[in-house]
């Protein structure tokens, strides 16, 4: 985490964390601009003259926070994820994780979305690290010989795509009156990937013609 300056105890870890957590349900509430460290050192339950200990700027806290938000949806996927799941199973356990910790989490919409005017760079590393986590997940289904072969970026940035949307209708736009749960929204995208990257040995009709 480049721009806050490391904790050496535990304790201080402790505090970096507080206002990370703070620091998401202000930005979440009010946005960037109208976000105070003031408001975000109250929040965390620490002094305001502490919050310097830690970062030079409200800035370097936003920047901070993306970078955190991006770690804790990578963690959060891989926590779901075995060694024995095929590659479908895989995706379908990714997406299933995301939209739980989006849902626990809706806050993470808007401060990535917002971070594109904030710090256009977090903003673009937090996608490319995705796909990018993504097109290695779709490589190794090619390597099992489960995903078709020649799967690259392309797949992997239409892959995150309905993650993303996908997540923001179910998880963070979620009604009362939906009848699919998290892992059955999962398993509907899950057949759309088993149609478009799944290994096909057998020709369809059209192939035939």
């Amino acid at each position: 985490m480049p721009d806050a300056k490391v904790p050496r105890t535990e304790r201080g870890r402790r505090t970096l964390r507080k206002l990370l957590d703070a620091s998401a349900i202000e930005f979440g509430e009010k946005g960037f601009h109208e976000a105070s460290v003031s408001s975000i050192t109250r929040r965390a339950g620490i002094a305001l003259g502490s919050f310097y200990t830690y970062f030079d700027s409200k800035d370097a806290l936003f920047r901070a926070l993306v970078l955190d938000m991006s770690d804790n949806v990578r963690t959060s996927a891989r926590a779901a994820l075995r060694e024995d799941m095929s590659a479908l199973e895989t995706e379908r356990a990714a997406l299933c994780a995301f939209l739980d910790f989006a849902s626990e989490n809706k806050e993470v919409y808007r401060i990535i979305d917002e971070a594109e005017f904030v710090d256009p760079a977090s903003y673009r590393t937090h996608y490319e690290t995705v796909a990018e986590r993504i097109g290695q997940r779709l490589h190794k289904g090619v390597e099992a010989g489960e995903f078709r072969a020649g799967l690259d970026e392309v797949e992997a940035w239409a892959v995150m795509g309905m993650n993303v949307f996908v997540g923001l209708r179910f998880a963070i736009w979620g009604k009362e009156t939906d009848a699919l749960s998290h892992d059955e929204v999962a398993g509907r995208v899950n057949r759309l990937l088993e149609s478009g990257v799944a290994r096909h040995d057998e020709p369809s009709a059209r192939d035939t013609l």
